[in-house]
C-alpha cells in the first residue's frame, strides 16, 4: 500500500456533537489535507463501544489497580476488587459514547493515523497542547472524572492509536459500501511526483 493510502477512523465523540463543534474538527482534518472517505451520523449500540474498546481481563486489573492508587490518595473510599474499577472505564465509555449521536469518520492520507493523533493531542484534555482539538476546545481532567465518579473523560474525539488497529475499528464501524475511493483534486499538488498534472 502507498502511504498516501493509509486509512484511519475517527469518533467525533457526544461533546463534538452536542457543542457543535463538528464542523471545526472536521475543517482541521481537511485542512491537513486528509481526504474523507467515509462518514455518517449513528447512535452506537453499546454492544459496539464493548467491541470497539475490545479490552481483556489483564487490561480491567491493569488500569483498576491504577484507579485504586489514585482513589487512595485522593482520599475516596475503596469499594470494590480493582478489575471491577477498570471495567468501570469501559461501562463509563459505554454510557458516554451512547449519550447522543456521533459522527464516524474514515479519513485518508500519508501516515493518516500519527497525523490524526497529533492533531487530536493526547488523551487527557489538561495536558493536550495547545493547537490541538483537545487542547483547544476540551476543558475535562482525569482528576475531574475520578471525582465525579465512573465517567468518561469528554475529550471530544476518538483516534486510532495505531496503524494495525485501523482496520479493525474501520471494519466494526462501516460497511465495505460505505467507503469511497475517488480523486480529489487535492491529490496533484499534495501526491503527484512531478505535479506536471496542475497545468492539464
Amino acid at each position: 500500500m502507498h502511504p498516501k493510502n493509509e486509512r484511519t477512523f475517527v469518533i467525533l465523540k457526544p461533546d463534538s456533537v452536542q457543542r457543535s463543534l463538528i464542523g471545526e474538527i472536521m475543517k482541521r482534518f481537511e485542512n491537513m489535507g486528509l481526504k474523507i472517505v467515509g462518514m455518517k451520523m449513528l447512535r452506537a449500540t453499546e454492544d459496539q463501544v464493548w467491541k470497539h474498546y475490545n479490552k481483556n481481563d489483564e487490561w480491567y486489573l491493569k488500569k483498576g489497580t491504577q484507579s485504586v492508587e489514585n482513589r487512595t490518595k485522593a482520599g475516596f473510599p475503596i469499594e470494590k476488587e480493582a478489575a471491577e474499577y477498570g471495567k468501570d472505564i469501559i461501562r463509563g465509555a459505554v454510557k458516554y459514547m451512547t449519550a447522543s449521536p456521533v459522527i464516524a469518520l474514515v479519513l485518508e492520507g500519508n501516515q493518516a493515523v500519527a497525523i490524526v493523533k497529533k492533531l487530536v493531542g493526547g488523551t487527557e484534555p489538561t495536558t493536550s497542547d495547545v493547537g490541538t482539538i483537545r487542547g483547544d476546545y476540551a476543558l475535562d481532567s482525569y482528576a475531574m472524572s475520578d471525582h465525579d465518579g465512573t465517567r468518561s473523560v469528554r475529550n471530544l474525539v476518538h483516534c486510532t492509536d495505531k496503524l494495525e488497529e485501523a482496520e479493525f475499528e474501520i471494519n466494526l464501524w462501516f460497511k465495505p459500501e460505505e467507503m469511497f475511493d475517488y480523486k480529489h483534486i487535492q491529490d496533484v499538488i499534495l501526491y503527484d511526483v512531478n505535479m506536471d498534472g496542475i497545468l492539464e
